[in-house]
Protein backbone atom coordinates (compact mmCIF):
# COMPACT_ATOMS: atom_id res chain seq x y z
CA UNK A 1 0.00 0.00 0.00
CA UNK A 2 1.34 3.92 -0.53
CA UNK A 3 1.38 6.20 2.27
CA UNK A 4 -1.69 8.35 0.69
CA UNK A 5 -3.64 4.84 1.80
CA UNK A 6 -2.89 5.75 4.74
CA UNK A 7 -3.81 9.31 5.03
CA UNK A 8 -7.21 8.18 3.35
CA UNK A 9 -8.19 6.05 6.21
CA UNK A 10 -7.00 8.62 8.30
CA UNK A 11 -8.99 11.15 6.92
CA UNK A 12 -11.66 8.69 7.01
CA UNK A 13 -11.58 8.09 10.72
CA UNK A 14 -11.20 12.40 11.40
CA UNK A 15 -14.75 12.31 9.25
CA UNK A 16 -16.58 9.64 10.79
CA UNK A 17 -15.59 11.12 14.26
CA UNK A 18 -17.37 14.26 13.51
CA UNK A 19 -20.57 12.39 12.12
CA UNK A 20 -20.02 12.79 8.41
CA UNK A 21 -21.04 9.79 6.05
CA UNK A 22 -18.62 8.74 3.76
CA UNK A 23 -17.85 6.78 0.68
CA UNK A 24 -14.95 4.97 0.45
CA UNK A 25 -13.69 3.88 -3.15
CA UNK A 26 -11.10 1.35 -3.83
CA UNK A 27 -9.65 0.32 -7.82
CA UNK A 28 -10.38 -3.11 -8.26
CA UNK A 29 -8.72 -3.55 -11.85
CA UNK A 30 -7.42 -1.38 -14.43
CA UNK A 31 -7.04 -2.11 -17.89
CA UNK A 32 -4.65 -0.01 -19.98
CA UNK A 33 -2.45 2.64 -18.93
CA UNK A 34 -3.51 3.81 -15.25
CA UNK A 35 -1.74 6.12 -12.60
CA UNK A 36 -3.60 3.95 -9.55
CA UNK A 37 -3.10 0.09 -9.16
CA UNK A 38 -5.68 -2.06 -7.65
CA UNK A 39 -6.43 -1.62 -4.04
CA UNK A 40 -5.53 2.24 -4.26
CA UNK A 41 -8.08 4.02 -1.95
CA UNK A 42 -10.14 7.31 -2.05
CA UNK A 43 -12.90 8.49 0.39
CA UNK A 44 -15.35 11.60 -0.19
CA UNK A 45 -18.15 13.44 2.04
CA UNK A 46 -21.03 14.16 0.07
CA UNK A 47 -19.96 18.15 -0.27
CA UNK A 48 -17.03 17.06 -2.57
CA UNK A 49 -14.41 17.23 0.13
CA UNK A 50 -12.22 14.26 -0.77
CA UNK A 51 -8.46 12.85 -0.09
CA UNK A 52 -6.84 9.96 -1.90
CA UNK A 53 -6.70 9.11 -6.33
CA UNK A 54 -8.37 6.75 -8.48
CA UNK A 55 -7.21 7.95 -11.78
CA UNK A 56 -5.43 10.94 -11.73
CA UNK A 57 -8.36 13.39 -12.20
CA UNK A 58 -10.94 12.53 -14.67
CA UNK A 59 -12.66 9.87 -12.83
CA UNK A 60 -12.84 11.67 -9.37
CA UNK A 61 -14.11 14.79 -11.13
CA UNK A 62 -17.26 12.37 -12.84
CA UNK A 63 -17.42 10.27 -9.05
CA UNK A 64 -17.34 13.24 -7.37
CA UNK A 65 -20.24 15.68 -9.36
CA UNK A 66 -22.90 11.96 -9.29
CA UNK A 67 -22.02 12.22 -5.11
CA UNK A 68 -23.27 15.83 -5.24
CA UNK A 69 -26.40 15.13 -7.25
CA UNK A 70 -27.35 12.18 -4.69
CA UNK A 71 -26.32 9.51 -6.72
CA UNK A 72 -24.18 5.93 -4.58
CA UNK A 73 -26.96 5.78 -2.12
CA UNK A 74 -26.38 1.74 -1.61
CA UNK A 75 -24.55 0.49 0.88
CA UNK A 76 -21.80 -1.35 -2.15
CA UNK A 77 -21.54 -0.55 -5.63
CA UNK A 78 -19.65 -1.53 -8.40
CA UNK A 79 -18.64 1.58 -11.12
CA UNK A 80 -16.88 0.94 -14.62
CA UNK A 81 -15.33 4.11 -15.94
CA UNK A 82 -14.36 3.85 -19.51
CA UNK A 83 -14.34 0.83 -22.20
CA UNK A 84 -18.12 0.71 -23.69
CA UNK A 85 -19.73 2.79 -21.10
CA UNK A 86 -23.15 1.01 -21.19
CA UNK A 87 -23.58 -1.14 -18.68
CA UNK A 88 -25.29 -0.89 -15.02
CA UNK A 89 -23.64 1.83 -12.83
CA UNK A 90 -20.74 2.90 -15.65
CA UNK A 91 -19.45 6.44 -15.56
CA UNK A 92 -19.91 8.65 -18.02
CA UNK A 93 -16.00 9.22 -18.74
CA UNK A 94 -14.23 7.83 -21.36
CA UNK A 95 -10.37 7.57 -20.17
CA UNK A 96 -7.97 9.03 -22.17
CA UNK A 97 -5.82 6.19 -22.00
CA UNK A 98 -8.42 4.33 -23.68
CA UNK A 99 -8.45 1.77 -20.81
CA UNK A 100 -11.22 1.31 -18.71
CA UNK A 101 -11.38 1.12 -14.63
CA UNK A 102 -13.42 -0.60 -12.23
CA UNK A 103 -14.42 0.46 -8.39
CA UNK A 104 -15.62 -0.46 -5.56
CA UNK A 105 -17.30 1.98 -3.41
CA UNK A 106 -18.82 2.04 -0.57
CA UNK A 107 -21.38 3.88 1.76
CA UNK A 108 -20.43 4.31 5.21
CA UNK A 109 -22.00 5.68 8.49
CA UNK A 110 -20.62 7.75 11.06
CA UNK A 111 -21.35 4.90 13.66
CA UNK A 112 -19.79 2.67 15.69
CA UNK A 113 -19.21 -0.15 13.44
CA UNK A 114 -17.75 1.78 10.58
CA UNK A 115 -15.47 3.48 12.99
CA UNK A 116 -14.11 -0.06 14.63
CA UNK A 117 -13.39 -1.22 11.21
CA UNK A 118 -11.45 2.05 10.18
CA UNK A 119 -9.30 1.44 13.03
CA UNK A 120 -8.59 -2.38 12.12
CA UNK A 121 -7.70 -0.78 8.17
CA UNK A 122 -5.59 2.15 10.03
CA UNK A 123 -4.00 -0.07 12.89
CA UNK A 124 -2.77 -2.90 9.65
CA UNK A 125 -1.66 0.02 7.05
CA UNK A 126 0.80 1.17 10.17
CA UNK A 127 1.44 -2.66 11.30
CA UNK A 128 3.30 -5.83 10.35
CA UNK A 129 0.41 -8.67 9.38
CA UNK A 130 -1.39 -8.21 6.52
CA UNK A 131 -5.07 -8.77 6.50
CA UNK A 132 -7.84 -9.39 3.72
CA UNK A 133 -11.26 -6.87 3.62
CA UNK A 134 -14.14 -8.90 2.97
CA UNK A 135 -16.74 -7.11 1.58
CA UNK A 136 -19.90 -8.85 0.63
CA UNK A 137 -21.73 -6.60 -2.33
CA UNK A 138 -25.03 -7.80 -0.75
CA UNK A 139 -24.51 -4.70 1.64
CA UNK A 140 -24.28 -6.70 4.77
CA UNK A 141 -21.17 -5.60 6.03
CA UNK A 142 -17.75 -5.95 5.58
CA UNK A 143 -15.33 -8.05 8.00
CA UNK A 144 -11.60 -9.37 7.59
CA UNK A 145 -9.56 -12.52 7.74
CA UNK A 146 -5.73 -13.21 8.03
CA UNK A 147 -3.86 -13.11 5.00
CA UNK A 148 -1.59 -16.17 5.02
CA UNK A 149 0.75 -15.61 2.21
CA UNK A 150 1.70 -12.56 -0.30
CA UNK A 151 -0.70 -12.58 -2.98
CA UNK A 152 -3.19 -10.42 -5.45
CA UNK A 153 -4.05 -7.00 -3.82
CA UNK A 154 -7.87 -8.04 -5.16
CA UNK A 155 -9.69 -11.39 -4.64
CA UNK A 156 -13.26 -12.42 -5.84
CA UNK A 157 -15.45 -14.80 -4.84
CA UNK A 158 -19.07 -15.58 -5.25
CA UNK A 159 -20.98 -12.25 -3.67
CA UNK A 160 -17.86 -11.09 -1.84
CA UNK A 161 -14.61 -8.83 -3.05
CA UNK A 162 -11.58 -9.04 -0.99
CA UNK A 163 -9.33 -6.19 -0.86
CA UNK A 164 -6.09 -7.16 0.84
CA UNK A 165 -4.38 -4.78 3.23
CA UNK A 166 -1.00 -4.23 4.45
CA UNK A 167 2.10 -2.17 6.24
CA UNK A 168 2.20 0.92 4.11
CA UNK A 169 5.45 1.81 2.29
CA UNK A 170 7.88 2.88 4.10
CA UNK A 171 11.58 4.64 3.83
CA UNK A 172 13.99 5.18 6.44
CA UNK A 173 17.05 7.22 5.30
CA UNK A 174 19.56 6.99 7.73
CA UNK A 175 21.97 10.05 7.96
CA UNK A 176 20.92 13.36 6.74
CA UNK A 177 23.11 14.36 3.39
CA UNK A 178 22.36 16.54 -0.32
CA UNK A 179 21.78 12.79 -1.68
CA UNK A 180 19.12 11.91 1.38
CA UNK A 181 17.16 15.35 0.99
CA UNK A 182 16.38 14.41 -3.40
CA UNK A 183 15.60 10.90 -2.01
CA UNK A 184 13.50 11.88 0.50
CA UNK A 185 11.44 14.14 -2.21
CA UNK A 186 11.34 11.30 -4.59
CA UNK A 187 10.34 8.74 -1.83
CA UNK A 188 7.28 11.30 -0.72
CA UNK A 189 6.63 11.33 -4.36
CA UNK A 190 6.28 8.03 -5.31
CA UNK A 191 3.60 7.65 -1.94
CA UNK A 192 6.40 6.15 0.34
CA UNK A 193 6.22 7.64 3.97
CA UNK A 194 9.31 8.90 5.05
CA UNK A 195 11.39 9.05 7.77
CA UNK A 196 15.09 10.84 7.93
CA UNK A 197 17.07 9.77 11.24
CA UNK A 198 20.16 11.81 12.46
CA UNK A 199 20.98 12.75 16.01
CA UNK A 200 23.48 15.82 14.58
CA UNK A 201 21.41 19.38 15.11
CA UNK A 202 23.45 20.82 12.55
CA UNK A 203 22.68 18.28 9.59
CA UNK A 204 18.70 18.63 10.85
CA UNK A 205 18.70 22.33 10.55
CA UNK A 206 19.11 22.28 6.62
CA UNK A 207 16.95 19.66 6.12
CA UNK A 208 13.59 20.72 4.73
CA UNK A 209 11.00 17.84 2.52
CA UNK A 210 7.43 18.86 3.05
CA UNK A 211 5.50 15.76 4.74
CA UNK A 212 8.60 14.00 5.38
CA UNK A 213 9.23 13.15 9.42
CA UNK A 214 12.53 13.84 11.00
CA UNK A 215 13.83 11.99 14.05
CA UNK A 216 16.49 13.38 15.55
CA UNK A 217 18.16 9.93 16.90
CA UNK A 218 20.83 7.34 15.65
CA UNK A 219 19.10 5.41 12.56
CA UNK A 220 20.45 2.11 14.38
CA UNK A 221 18.36 3.36 17.66
CA UNK A 222 15.28 3.90 15.37
CA UNK A 223 15.72 0.40 13.35
CA UNK A 224 16.19 -1.85 16.30
CA UNK A 225 12.74 0.32 18.57
CA UNK A 226 10.66 -1.32 15.84
CA UNK A 227 11.17 1.38 13.03
CA UNK A 228 11.24 -1.33 9.96
CA UNK A 229 8.30 -3.84 8.99
CA UNK A 230 8.20 -5.67 5.55
CA UNK A 231 7.26 -2.93 3.40
CA UNK A 232 10.10 -1.06 4.76
CA UNK A 233 13.19 -0.06 2.83
CA UNK A 234 16.58 1.02 5.09
CA UNK A 235 19.12 3.58 2.93
CA UNK A 236 22.02 5.02 4.42
CA UNK A 237 23.70 8.09 2.34
CA UNK A 238 26.04 9.80 4.40
CA UNK A 239 29.43 8.09 3.89
CA UNK A 240 29.55 8.51 7.46
CA UNK A 241 30.38 4.60 9.08
CA UNK A 242 29.37 5.90 12.67
CA UNK A 243 26.14 6.05 11.06
CA UNK A 244 25.93 4.33 7.63
CA UNK A 245 27.54 1.03 8.92
CA UNK A 246 25.55 0.83 12.40
CA UNK A 247 22.36 1.65 10.48
CA UNK A 248 23.31 -1.76 8.15
CA UNK A 249 24.03 -4.21 11.42
CA UNK A 250 20.38 -3.56 12.86
CA UNK A 251 18.41 -3.38 9.43
CA UNK A 252 19.43 -6.95 8.14
CA UNK A 253 17.45 -8.03 11.57
CA UNK A 254 14.56 -6.67 10.27
CA UNK A 255 11.91 -7.68 7.80
CA UNK A 256 12.87 -4.89 4.96
CA UNK A 257 12.71 -5.64 1.40
CA UNK A 258 15.53 -3.40 0.64
CA UNK A 259 18.92 -2.49 2.43
CA UNK A 260 21.42 -0.22 0.73
CA UNK A 261 24.30 1.89 1.54
CA UNK A 262 26.08 4.26 -0.41
CA UNK A 263 30.02 3.86 -1.39
CA UNK A 264 31.75 3.02 -4.66
CA UNK A 265 32.95 -0.55 -5.17
CA UNK A 266 36.49 -0.22 -3.18
CA UNK A 267 34.40 1.39 -0.18
CA UNK A 268 31.75 -1.53 -0.29
CA UNK A 269 34.21 -3.80 -0.38
CA UNK A 270 35.96 -1.66 2.95
CA UNK A 271 32.92 -1.72 4.46
CA UNK A 272 31.92 -5.51 4.09
CA UNK A 273 34.78 -6.38 6.34
CA UNK A 274 34.11 -3.76 8.84
CA UNK A 275 30.74 -5.29 8.96
CA UNK A 276 32.00 -9.05 9.12
CA UNK A 277 35.04 -8.75 11.74
CA UNK A 278 33.51 -5.44 13.66
CA UNK A 279 29.33 -5.97 13.54
CA UNK A 280 29.34 -9.95 13.41
CA UNK A 281 27.54 -10.00 10.34
CA UNK A 282 27.36 -13.42 8.65
CA UNK A 283 27.79 -14.03 4.16
CA UNK A 284 23.76 -13.97 4.48
CA UNK A 285 23.15 -11.09 6.28
CA UNK A 286 25.78 -8.87 4.01
CA UNK A 287 24.09 -10.63 0.88
CA UNK A 288 21.17 -8.50 1.77
CA UNK A 289 22.38 -5.32 1.33
CA UNK A 290 22.76 -3.45 -1.79
CA UNK A 291 26.41 -1.94 -2.05
CA UNK A 292 26.95 0.10 -3.79
CA UNK A 293 23.49 1.28 -3.53
CA UNK A 294 20.96 1.90 -6.41
CA UNK A 295 21.07 1.13 -10.12
CA UNK A 296 24.59 1.29 -12.21
CA UNK A 297 23.14 4.65 -14.59
CA UNK A 298 26.41 6.15 -14.05
CA UNK A 299 24.73 8.84 -11.59
CA UNK A 300 27.10 11.72 -10.63
CA UNK A 301 24.86 14.50 -8.92
CA UNK A 302 22.85 13.97 -5.86
CA UNK A 303 19.58 13.99 -7.41
CA UNK A 304 21.23 11.28 -10.28
CA UNK A 305 22.19 9.31 -7.14
CA UNK A 306 18.64 9.35 -5.42
CA UNK A 307 17.10 8.96 -8.88
CA UNK A 308 19.10 5.94 -9.31
CA UNK A 309 18.21 4.52 -5.62
CA UNK A 310 14.37 4.90 -5.93
CA UNK A 311 14.53 3.47 -9.07
CA UNK A 312 16.42 -0.05 -7.40
CA UNK A 313 14.10 -0.05 -4.85
CA UNK A 314 10.86 0.22 -6.81
CA UNK A 315 12.61 -2.57 -8.94
CA UNK A 316 12.42 -4.69 -6.01
CA UNK A 317 9.55 -3.83 -4.42
CA UNK A 318 7.80 -4.86 -7.84
CA UNK A 319 9.40 -8.18 -8.06
CA UNK A 320 11.76 -7.03 -11.02
CA UNK A 321 15.61 -8.80 -11.53
CA UNK A 322 18.12 -6.58 -12.65
CA UNK A 323 18.89 -8.32 -15.88
CA UNK A 324 14.73 -7.76 -16.63
CA UNK A 325 15.30 -3.87 -17.07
Amino acid sequence: MQHLDLQVIERALHWANRGHHLWLCTVLATFGSSPREPGAMLVARQDGEHLGSLSGGCVEEDFLERLRQGEFSEPVQRVRYGGEGNAPGSGRVRLPCGGSLEVLVERLEPDAATLTHLEVMHATLLGRRALIRRVPLDGRGAHFVLAESPGLAILREEGIIGVRLGPALRLIIAGISPVSQACASFASTLGFEVIVCDPREEARRGFAVPGVEVQAVMPSTFIASGGCHAATAVVALTHDPRIDDLAMIEAVRTEAFYIGVMGSLQTSRQREVRLHRSGGLGPEQIARIHMPIGLGLGSKTPAEIALAVMADIVRVHRGRARHAL
